[in-house]
């Protein structure tokens, strides 16, 4: 798990600083209240910036593997099934979507995914990868 780089610093002050800041006690006791506070902050800094164990780290998302420049001579064509299919390989895409006019699509990014975009009549306007 990878923590924000202004949250350890921040932790660190609000510990000192409620060390600081707390009410009661004899001197002694505070100081070994602050003693701790920052034996604790040490620590947090310490396991914040070791790497994770193995097995834990996140996994890196795929490298993109659509490539759309090789298949812009499509614009123009008809869309359908066959060449969206064809322009998918053509591409290195994983997946080809057909995109109509008004059509409502999601918008996340995705490196893997083909986008044909199509007029009213069916044919390619846009070849783009996302």
């Amino acid at each position: 798990m990878r923590t924000d780089p202004i949250r350890l610093p921040a932790a660190i002050v609000l510990l000192l600083t409620l060390a600081a800041c707390s009410a009661g006690g004899s001197p002694e006791d505070d100081g070994a209240e602050q003693e701790q506070a920052i034996t604790a902050a040490q620590q947090a800094a310490e396991s914040a910036a070791a790497p994770p164990a193995e097995g834990t780290a996140e996994a890196a998302p795929p490298a993109p593997t659509c490539d759309a420049s090789q298949v812009q001579g499509l614009v123009g064509q008809k869309a359908d099934d066959a060449v969206a299919e064809q322009a998918r390989g053509d591409a290195g895409a994983r997946h080809v979507r057909l995109l109509k006019p008004g059509q409502m699509v999601t918008m996340e990014f995705n490196g893997e995914r083909l986008n044909l975009e199509v007029d009213a009549a069916g044919t390619i306007t846009s070849v783009r990868c996302g």
